[in-house]
C-alpha cells in the first residue's frame, strides 16, 4: 500500500493542481446568444448587403468589420454643408463632455498600466539616519545609568514578488483592459453622439430659419389685405368687419412668428454649448433649409453588422468580458497567495560605514498565506462577481435591442416622411393655385372676404407643414447614420 501511494503522488500531484487552478481561474467567456434578423423589416427591399454600397449621391457606403477599432469616417461630409463640416470640426476640438470622455479614457489606461505592474517584481531603495536615546530599563541596564545618544545609518535594496500561483494578477490584468477598452468605445460613443447633436441641432436651426420665411411670407400677405381692405373701407366698399379682420390676422401672425423666434434662439443656444462656447458669444445667421431632395440615401446594411458598428454595443461587450474576468479575482482571493521578498543593504554608525563588507546585511523570505476562517466573506465576493457578470449580460442584451429598434424607427421614419413629403408638395401646389383663385374671386367681387382669408390660410398652414417635414426628414436622416454607428465613406481595410 505503501508503495503505491508512493508511485501515486508524482502522478496525482499535478491532476491536483490543475483542479485548483481551474477552480480559482476566471471562466472562459462566452458570447450571449442574441437573435439577430436575416434584414431591417423598414429596409428597402434589396438593400441588405455587406457590399460596398453607392447611396442616391454618389457616395459609398462600406458596412464595418472589427468595427469598434475603426475610424467612423467623415460622415457628415455627405451633405455637402461647409457650414456643417466647420461646425463639427469645432465641436469635436472644444466640446466639454468630449473632453471628460477623453480624459475617462485616460483615466482607464492608466489604471490598466497600474494592474500590469503587477507582473513584475517591485524593486526598491532607501537611504535614511536616525538619532536615539535609549533609557537604561530598554537596554537592560539598572536605573540611573548614564546613556549617550547614538546614531545609525541604513540604506538598502529591497525586492518583492508576487508569484501568480492561481491566476489573480492575470485575471486583474485582464479586466482592467477591459475596462479600459470599454472606455474607449464610450468615448467613440460620445464622440458619434456629439457630431450627430451638433448635425441635428444644425438642421433644427435652418428649418425654424425656412418656417420664420415662411410665416414673413405670410406676414407679408397679410399686411397687403390690410391695405386693400383699408383703402376698400375708406371708399365704402365693405365693412368694418372685414379690416377688423384683417388686422387680426395680421397682429397673429406677427405674434406667431415672434414666438417662433424664441425656439430659434434656444436651438442657436443649444448648438453653442456643444461647441463648446458661452451662449453669448456665439450667433449663427440666418440659413433657411430649402430642400432636402438631395440628403443622402442611407442603405440600412445588415442586422449582424450593427453588432459590430454600434460603439456602445462593443462598450457593453468589454464591460461583459472585464466582469467575466473579476470573477477569476474573486475566485484567486480564496486560495493561497505565494509573496517573495528580498531585502540587501548595509547599516553602520556613521555614513561611511553603511557600504563595508563589515555591515552589510539582507533578507530574504517568502510568505504563503492563505484565508483559513473569514465569515463566507470571499464565497460571497464570488457570488457578486457573478452577479455583475449577469448584470453586464443583461445589458448588453438590452443595448443590441435598443440597437436594433431605433434603426428601425428611422428607416421606418425617412420611409413614412417620404411619402408624406410627395403629398404635401402636391397640397402646396393645390394650395397655392386655390389661393390665387380666392385672390381673383374677391377683388373682382365675387366671394366675401372669409373666403380668400380661409384660402390664405390653408396656403400658409400648407407651407409650413412642408418646411416643417423638410426639417425632420434632415434630422431623421442624420439619426440612422447614428443608429447605424456612423461610418460614412469608405472604411480602411
Amino acid at each position: 500500500m505503501k508503495n503505491f501511494s508512493n508511485r501515486a503522488a508524482p502522478l496525482l500531484a499535478p491532476l491536483l493542481a490543475a483542479l485548483l487552478l481551474s477552480a480559482c481561474a476566471a471562466p472562459a467567456f462566452k458570447q450571449p446568444d442574441i437573435a439577430v434578423p436575416v434584414a431591417f423589416k423598414e429596409a428597402p427591399q434589396g438593400a441588405a448587403t455587406g457590399a460596398v454600397q453607392t447611396a442616391a449621391d454618389g457616395t459609398q457606403w462600406r458596412q464595418a468589420r472589427a468595427a469598434e477599432q475603426q475610424p467612423r469616417g467623415e460622415w457628415w461630409l455627405a451633405f455637402n454643408d461647409p457650414a456643417l463640416n466647420a461646425l463639427v470640426t469645432e465641436a469635436t476640438r472644444n466640446n466639454a463632455s468630449l473632453a471628460g470622455a477623453t480624459a475617462r479614457v485616460k483615466q482607464a489606461r492608466a489604471i490598466a498600466g497600474i494592474a500590469e505592474a503587477d507582473r513584475v517584481p517591485q524593486v526598491g531603495a532607501s537611504a535614511g539616519a536616525q538619532r536615539a536615546l535609549s533609557s537604561p530599563t530598554q537596554a537592560g541596564l539598572p536605573a540611573g545609568t548614564p546613556m549617550s545618544p547614538h546614531t545609525g545609518y541604513t540604506a538598502k535594496l529591497t525586492a518583492s514578488y508576487e508569484v501568480d500561483l492561481f491566476g489573480r494578477v492575470a485575471s486583474n490584468v485582464s479586466a482592467a483592459h477591459g475596462d479600459a477598452a470599454a472606455a474607449e468605445a464610450t468615448y467613440r460613443s460620445v464622440l458619434l453622439a456629439l457630431q450627430a447633436d451638433v448635425a441635428q441641432t444644425y438642421f433644427r436651426l435652418r428649418a425654424t430659419d425656412a418656417e420664420l420665411e415662411t410665416l414673413a411670407r405670410t406676414v407679408q400677405t397679410r399686411e397687403e389685405n390690410v391695405k386693400v381692405n383699408q383703402r376698400r373701407f375708406d371708399l365704402g366698399d365693405i365693412g368694418e368687419f372685414d379690416l377688423a379682420r384683417a388686422k387680426t390676422e395680421l397682429s397673429s401672425t406677427r405674434a406667431e412668428a415672434i414666438g417662433l423666434q424664441r425656439q430659434r434662439a434656444t436651438t442657436e443656444h443649444a448648438l453653442a454649448v456643444l461647441l463648446g462656447k458661452p451662449a453669448a458669444d456665439f450667433t449663427a445667421g440666418a440659413s433657411p433649409l430649402l430642400d432636402t431632395a438631395l440628403m443622402p440615401a442611407i442603405p440600412a446594411g445588415l442586422p449582424s453588422a450593427l453588432l459590430e458598428r454600434r460603439p456602445d454595443i462593443a462598450a457593453a461587450q468589454r464591460v461583459m468580458e472585464a466582469s467575466n474576468a473579476r470573477i477569476g479575482v474573486a475566485r484567486a482571493a480564496m486560495f493561497p497567495a505565494l509573496n517573495i521578498g528580498a531585502s540587501g543593504g548595509g547599516v553602520g554608525g556613521a555614513f561611511s560605514d553603511v557600504f563595508k563588507i563589515s555591515s552589510r546585511s539582507w533578507l530574504l523570505g517568502a510568505l504563503l498565506s492563505a484565508p483559513l476562517i473569514d465569515g463566507g466573506r470571499n464565497k460571497a465576493n464570488v457570488a457578486r462577481s457573478e452577479a455583475v457578470l449577469d448584470e453586464s449580460v443583461a445589458a448588453y442584451r438590452q443595448s443590441v435591442l435598443v440597437a436594433f429598434a431605433e434603426v428601425e424607427d428611422n428607416l421606418a421614419g425617412l420611409r413614412i416622411l417620404a411619402g408624406q413629403a410627395g403629398q404635401i408638395e402636391e397640397a402646396v401646389l393645390s394650395a397655392r393655385r386655390s389661393a390665387e383663385l380666392a385672390q381673383k374671386l374677391y377683388s373682382a367681387g365675387r366671394s366675401s372676404y372669409l373666403e380668400l382669408l380661409d384660402a390664405q390660410r390653408n396656403l400658409a398652414a400648407v407651407e409650413r407643414a412642408a418646411v416643417q417635414l423638410r426639417g425632420q426628414r434632415a434630422v431623421t436622416t442624420v439619426a440612422l447614420i447614428r443608429a447605424l454607428g456612423g461610418g460614412w465613406g469608405q472604411a480602411p481595410v
